[in-house]
């Protein structure tokens, strides 16, 4: 279902803003470089990947017992003891310090080495360290086909194919959503009569069961923001639209409850904003009628504020269509907001000094969608990502589109092409 939806947040769905990017201004950007171009950087200047040893070094805080198993195990042969250094020639503290500046596409490869490595991959304290270190790649996955999904790496142009889902067949043919938070990929249905969640974890390369949320529901407004992410509004199971809203936490796979919203909407879109989460446009009310406002989530005071007006949509589109429609197309990059008007075929930004949207370009040639179903519009990191799908059967291949949001109207370029007969169903941005 989401396909046709934006919901640009955090590292997650997207990915709108990092916390830890203003926080680390010379964050290290070595996403590019594939582990033998770093490690080869370590023979020639050992000192550049070196660490203060000090406890306030970010290596001190991965956990101990992330390699305890390889550590218990090394005295029992020469060949264990180079598990629990890692690297031989440079130590286990130098080691992990490079090996958060390789590729992530590269750590499949490096858990295959040693029980080191693999401890070290999986247990996800090597994202934990890239995280703070201001290390983030952005990779795209999306859904066209059911429970069939894919990867793409947009710095080293790699497709990567996921684990097909194991489900009911109730979940097979249901709605669907989807978020990224942290390292999982969370996609959200039907079995039968229930909610369920299916997660697929980048650190096992496989998919579980997910927690179950306090109030299941469908059709919500959803954005991450590092390892956290809010679902806001929605639909339950017996179709009444809501007002409440969760935060989930993935590193510790729990949901906690947050006051409620100002309005109960469904079909609404969700973003991460100067380190604030909105929820915006949707359908809601006694009448179920287009919202043109939004709210505003302070993490800190723990309040909601109405925003007149923040919907891209507006209060001029008619009823019918909006019912029809899907939820809003937004993204954020740079804290700034964006929308995708798929019936104008314009993009537009947000003014939030104004609080009016401002057409600024067109979107790419191939956004085709129907209703805005079909086209997925997301951040990822500092560019906002289109991907197209087939305007007809006969076509058969979707676009992947990018732009880098500076003064100017949108200048697209095509990171990729692929095959394909259908829309984009389901999308979502992992940042890690």
């Amino acid at each position: 279902m989401d396909g046709g939806s934006g919901g640009g947040g955090g590292d997650g769905d997207g990915d709108g803003i990092d916390h830890v990017r203003h926080r680390k201004k010379k964050a290290l950007d070595c996403r590019e470089e594939p582990i033998s171009t770093v490690l080869a950087s370590v023979s020639l200047y050992p000192n550049e990947c070196s660490s203060d040893n000090s406890s306030s070094s970010p290596l001190s805080l991965l956990s101990s017992s992330s390699l305890s198993s390889s550590s218990s195990s090394s005295s029992s042969s020469s060949s264990n003891a180079s598990s629990d250094s890692l690297i031989n020639s440079i130590g286990r503290e130098i080691s992990i310090s490079c090996l958060i500046r390789c590729s992530r596409s590269e750590y499949g490869s490096i858990a295959s080495l040693n029980r080191g490595f693999r401890s070290l991959v999986r247990s996800g304290d090597l994202y934990k360290l890239r995280r703070l270190n201001g290390v983030i790649e952005h990779w795209i996955y999306f859904s066209c086909d059911l429970l069939e999904w894919e990867a793409f790496d947009p710095i080293q142009h790699r497709w990567m194919h996921l684990p097909r889902m194991t489900s009911h067949e109730c979940f097979k043919w249901s709605d669907k959503e989807s978020l990224a938070v942290g390292t999982e990929l969370l996609v959200f249905g039907k079995e039968v009569t229930s909610h369920v969640i299916y997660a697929y974890s980048i650190l096992t390369n496989s998919w579980t069961s997910g927690m179950r949320m306090n109030f299941p529901r469908c059709l919500f407004g959803s954005a991450s923001l590092g390892e956290k992410a809010i679902l806001a509004g929605g639909c339950d199971s017996q179709g009444n639209i809501l007002d409440s809203a969760e935060l989930y936490n993935s590193e510790t796979k729990s949901w906690e409850t947050l006051p409620r919203m100002k309005k109960p909407r469904k079909m609404c879109s969700g973003v991460f904003m100067d380190e604030k989460f909105y929820v915006i446009g949707g359908i809601g009310g006694p009448d179920s009628k287009v919202l043109s406002c939004g709210e505003e989530y302070d993490l800190v005071t723990k309040e909601w504020t109405e925003i007149p007006n923040m919907s891209p949509a507006g209060e001029n589109e008619g009823q019918a269509t909006a019912a029809a429609a899907a939820p809003p197309l937004v993204a954020v990059v740079n804290n700034e907001l964006y929308a995708a008007d798929y019936a104008e075929s314009e993009v537009r930004k947000y003014d939030k000094g104004r609080r009016v949207w401002v057409t600024v370009g067109r979107l790419p040639e191939r956004a085709g969608s129907m209703n805005g179903w079909g086209l997925a519009f997301r951040a990822c990191g500092d560019q906002l990502i289109v991907i197209g799908g087939p305007r007809a059967l006969a076509e058969g291949f979707i676009e992947l589109n990018s732009w880098k949001p500076s003064d100017g109207p949108p200048q697209w370029n095509l990171l990729a092409r692929k095959q394909s007969v259908n829309f984009v169903y389901n999308c979502a941005v992992m940042g890690c």
